[in-house]
């Protein structure tokens, strides 16, 4: 266990290195299970060490089993699963104590984001009393430094599962049924979430990246995404913006100040402003998102999403529209 804690991975995503209230407590409660579980093995090697070295002695001294042997046996037996059953009561009373703690809310009015799982992507909601307020965006979630941030998790298909390690648990995205999380960031950085239940074929690429940030940055962002997207100011980009609108595309993908919004794929509107394309699969560059616009099964086999033949021309046009949208 312990060669395995030293390889444990990137710092942005292990359940080792907290950085939030919650996931403090798991992290805790990894290490009261780490100790336990080595005393726990050290004792029993010891032991078994100890029996077996003994039985070698007297069958070489030929000595005979006590008269008193079997009663000693008995009692040894008991008095180990008395203490296996006192540290799994032990166990079992941490672990409560420690979801109990996981529940509540910290505050009556926390910053509330709906997150619904999708194959194999994920929509995220900002919620707001009113239209205008409220920010669509998909596989990145931005929250501000040292704020409780509440989800309200659900699916639109088969059963998904989220999980941010260095800030929490993980919890369970089921369709037609909302579940609710939250969790807190106390350290800015990038946090790599990932679906954590087996839901079809690109499950393991089906991540989210959690953005902590310092509150006046995060305000900024909030702002420029409530805006509805950038208006093309060159030919090109224009051209780009009728290729998306008349073509395919606009077939599955929204971009808010557009003709274009159907919710079927990810909302498209501040494209640009993220850091990955395809669910975290791959950077937001533009070489990499021609090649997921041209041949998405190349990448993501099994994705919904259909190829797209454009001619060169449209295709750079797109890509410079589509850059545009920051």
């Amino acid at each position: 266990m312990l060669l395995l804690q030293t390889l444990r991975g990137a710092p942005n995503q292990s359940v080792l290195e907290s950085s939030g209230p919650l996931a403090d407590r798991v992290e805790s409660l990894w290490w009261f299970a780490f100790a336990t579980a080595s005393i726990v093995y050290l004792a029993t090697m010891g032991g078994l060490w100890w029996a077996a070295a003994r039985a070698r002695r007297r069958e070489r001294q030929g000595e005979e089993l006590p008269p008193d042997g079997e009663r000693r046996m008995t009692r040894g037996v008991t008095i180990a699963v008395s203490a296996t059953v006192v540290i799994l009561l032990v166990f079992l009373i941490t672990d409560l104590t420690v979801g109990r703690t996981l529940d509540p809310v910290p505050r009556k009015h926390p910053i509330t984001v709906e997150l619904t799982g999708k194959q194999w992507w994920w929509d995220v909601q900002y919620a707001d009393t009113s239209a205008q307020g409220r920010v669509q965006t998909a596989n990145e979630i931005h929250i501000p430094v040292g704020q409780p941030v509440l989800f309200l998790l659900n699916a639109s298909d088969v059963i998904h599962s989220m999980w941010v390690p260095n800030l929490a648990g993980k919890k369970d995205l089921i369709p037609g049924y909302t579940q609710s999380m939250w969790f807190q960031a106390d350290t800015a950085g990038d946090y790599r979430a990932q679906c954590a239940e087996f839901c079809g074929l690109q499950h393991a690429k089906m991540a989210l990246h959690v953005i902590a940030e310092p509150q006046a940055k995060y305000e900024k962002w909030i702002d420029e995404q409530r805006k509805p997207a950038h208006t093309p100011t060159d030919s090109v980009a224009d051209r780009g913006r009728e290729v998306f609108l008349t073509g395919q595309c606009a077939m599955c993908h929204s971009i808010t100040g557009t003709s274009a919004a159907s919710h079927n794929g990810p909302d498209l509107t501040h494209l640009a402003s993220r850091r990955t394309i395809a669910a975290g699969t791959l950077p937001n560059t533009r070489g990499a998102l021609a090649g997921w616009i041209v041949d998405p099964q190349q990448v993501k086999p099994g994705t919904h999403m259909p190829p797209n033949q454009l001619a060169p021309q449209d295709l750079d046009a797109l890509l410079t529209y589509l850059q545009s949208l920051k």
